[in-house]
């Protein structure tokens, strides 16, 4: 048995990692989403539409749409042959002034002279116009050259303002290796991701078990605004069972890869450690380290009195933060960083939780898609 200090995650303004429950967030209602519309009646619709924009052409209409009120599809028209048209396909006609093809010349000009960042445009033919979209962004020189732009169109578009700023949504990257946050006594709490799995239906992320006993929400960032996911109803041991924990992704946008931080390296699959190997581990601290295989199956006592079986050492150096990383040979995953001692100033030993059993016990697999 060896007696040693953990790496706990970092917490800041706190002297040292607090054990603790989170406290519980509060989540905004849900808006009701409105009823959708029934497949066979979507699809008659769709195809309708598409139908009459052929027939009609780009110099007949400008577009149709879904009027709510009459539960009927209503196509823009420039003349009388075209609404008779429309009438005996089923539809309802409606007169507008311009066409597809005029307002097609409008956004024309748009592209040519106002691609200002924050704005977008688009052709509405419920309104014969082009509506173009400006957001919060667009202010002083930008919204003078947009509004002059528009003014050239004439009756032909109109300007309307968006709320915040335009943005693609990504959410965050997450790597094997890359730093997660968490809500801990004293302040926030860092950890490293382990590896990314799978179970064929869900994904989630492995890390160490320590690190998921300060919290059951866990973040990309060290503001807690980009939601990973949650530990709740997830594995969370730390002790004699080992040192892991099992965080599900539960947030919409986040682009998972199997593939170290900082590296080109995939991990392409999972194995048992062996002494004497050559290994390497990542963590949000240090980056990526290099050492040996000393021993398996440690029993570890850590300084704050917790004992953890099972565990894998090595000489490969670890600071705070890098708690819960990869630990892996080539494109073989082996396990997460559990703990150690020294630094990677001085040197030092490090202790892994295998990552094979973890797979087996919840039949996840290491996500299988490198970093494009």
């Amino acid at each position: 048995m060896v007696k040693i200090a953990s790496f706990s995650c970092v917490v800041a303004m706190a002297v040292t990692a607090v054990f603790s429950a989170a406290m519980p967030s509060a989540q905004a209602a849900a808006s009701p989403s409105p009823k959708p519309t029934a497949p066979t009646d979507r699809q008659h619709l769709a195809n309708l539409a598409t139908t009459l924009a052929e027939r009609l052409g780009d110099n007949r209409s400008v577009g149709s749409y879904f009027d709510k009120a009459t539960g009927r599809l209503t196509v823009t028209v420039t003349d009388n042959a075209a609404a008779q048209s429309v009438r005996a396909a089923g539809a309802t006609p409606r007169m507008v002034a311009r066409s597809h093809a005029d307002l097609t010349r409008a956004t024309d000009e748009l592209d040519r002279s106002a691609r200002i960042p924050g704005t977008a445009w688009a052709i509405d033919p419920a309104t014969d116009q082009v509506v173009i979209s400006a957001d919060e962004s667009v202010t002083g020189s930008k919204l003078t050259k947009l509004r002059s732009v528009a003014g050239r169109l004439g009756p032909a578009a109109r300007i309307v303002p968006l709320n915040g700023r335009l943005s693609t949504l990504d959410g965050p990257t997450m790597l094997d290796g890359t730093a997660i946050y968490a809500s801990a006594a004293g302040g926030t709490a860092r950890c490293s991701l382990g590896f990314n799995v799978f179970n064929g239906a869900r994904h989630f992320f492995i890390t160490a078990g320590h690190c998921t006993h300060l919290s059951s929400t866990w973040f990309a960032n060290q503001g807690l605004t980009s939601r990973l996911g949650s530990n709740s109803g997830q594995a969370n041991v730390f002790g004699a069972g080992g040192d892991y924990g099992v965080v599900e992704y539960d947030t919409a946008g986040i682009h998972v890869w199997g593939t170290v931080a900082g590296t080109r390296q995939f991990i392409s699959g999972s194995g048992d450690a062996f002494v004497g190997e050559a290994v390497q581990r990542s963590g949000s601290t240090t980056g990526v380290r290099g050492g040996t295989v000393t021993a398996l199956n440690v029993t570890v006592t850590y300084g704050s009195g917790e004992t953890v079986n099972g565990l894998t050492q090595t000489t490969a150096c670890a600071e705070p933060g890098d708690s819960g990383g990869p630990f892996y040979a080539g494109g073989t995953g082996l396990g997460m960083l559990s703990g150690g001692s020294g630094n990677c100033s001085v040197g030092g030993t490090t202790f892994y939780q295998p990552v094979t059993p973890v797979l087996r016990n919840f039949a996840f697999t290491l996500w299988d898609r490198p970093q494009p």
